[in-house]
């Protein structure tokens, strides 16, 4: 099927921004196109801090923070940051994609906890990359991040804007965990990762779905005027990570499902035509749960909290990179993918790999 693309209004303004740059994208048949990801990359810090070392300067135990989250280690940025490490897994996601920087038409940074307010970490990433040709922005959704980029970018492709989408997830968490407080600092870690999605007439089977409740927004904040928690632990508390477990827990149980069951109803599909769902990965115990209540088992819920923890925006874009790289996702497979996070917000969206 070959791909037709509406005519410029200006051949001066089509030469400055590039003839392979749609006004729109369709097939022949006149249906709009949709992004496939078609290369994914990953970046985590090399330092690492155990849950034995936390025992050191919390009252926790390796055994405690294993049974209640799951986690064991986490990466922890010294030198890098979030423009840095959403820049080398971008580079691992091009290359991947066998794509050139100078291909890319838009990239859609998710964070939370970037080094810089302006330029945005996007644009930074952009510099560092190469991407000359490329827009970019930031989306600040929390842990539900890299979903909102995923579907700001499938629009971006489905209007006819772009046609190849950097989508990066990054954070470097521990600039905003209070290392004297066992609730927050046994749970997060830095890292990126960074998917490129590219318009295929091929692709099928897209939906998504997206909510957010700001009541609820006092389950889990961070002031703007935070310290480095890295490095300073005199500040006020409330200007780093504050989070009431219960609460998060709960809404993650309730939210998590019903945003799974919402986007297969419109597609009309059933949990067993999918073979993976990617969640965020937050707590092995929210995981566990939302199974249950799927009535679905583990071993199509993949986790690599173990090793990196809650990197918030990031975690998804990892775990996606790591199923990549080692040939569990394979093309044709219907996946899902769910968020949830601060705001509160929480969705999800199924996807043909």
């Amino acid at each position: 099927m070959k791909i037709t693309r509406n005519r410029r209004v200006s051949e001066t303004a089509g030469r400055q921004s590039r003839s392979k740059f749609p006004n729109a994208l369709y097939s022949e048949a006149g249906n709009k196109m949709i992004g496939r990801i078609c290369g994914t990359g990953s970046f985590v810090p090399e330092k690492t801090v155990s849950n034995d070392d936390l025992a050191k300067i919390v009252d926790t135990s390796d055994e405690w923070i294993r049974e209640r989250t799951g986690v064991a280690r986490r990466h922890i940025a010294e030198q890098d940051t979030v423009v840095t490490m959403g820049a080398e897994a971008s580079r691992r996601a091009l290359e991947n994609a066998g794509i050139s920087p100078e291909d890319v038409d838009m990239i859609l940074m998710a964070t939370s906890s970037s080094n810089v307010i302006f330029p945005s970490a996007a644009c930074s990433v952009q510099r560092e990359i190469g991407a000359v040709h490329a827009g970019g922005l930031d989306v600040s959704a929390a842990c539900t991040g890299f979903l909102s980029v995923y579907q700001i970018g499938q629009a971006y492709i489905q209007a006819g804007m772009a046609q190849t989408v950097l989508l990066i997830g990054a954070e470097s968490l521990s600039r905003l965990v209070n290392w004297k407080d066992r609730s927050t600092c046994i749970l997060f870690g830095d890292g990126a990762g960074a998917a490129v999605l590219q318009a295929d007439e091929s692709a099928s089977c897209l939906q998504t779905v997206f909510h957010s409740d700001g009541r609820k927004g006092w389950t889990l904040t961070c002031d703007s005027r935070h310290k480095d928690g890295a490095k300073d632990l005199s500040g006020d508390p409330s200007t780093f990570i504050q989070m009431d477990g219960k609460e998060v827990f709960k809404f993650a149980l309730t939210k998590v499902p019903e945003a799974v069951r919402e986007v297969l109803e419109k597609t009309e599909l059933s949990t067993d035509d999918i073979s993976w769902f990617l969640l965020h990965q937050a707590n092995i115990r929210i995981i566990e749960g939302v199974a249950k209540r799927l009535r679905l088992g583990m071993d199509r819920f993949p986790s690599n909290m173990e090793e990196y923890g809650n990197t918030s925006a990031a975690s998804i874009p990892i775990l996606l990179d790591e199923m990549n790289r080692s040939g569990r996702l394979e093309r044709g497979q219907k996946v899902v993918m769910s968020g949830f996070g601060a705001g509160l917000t929480w969705g999800a969206c199924v996807f043909e790999w």
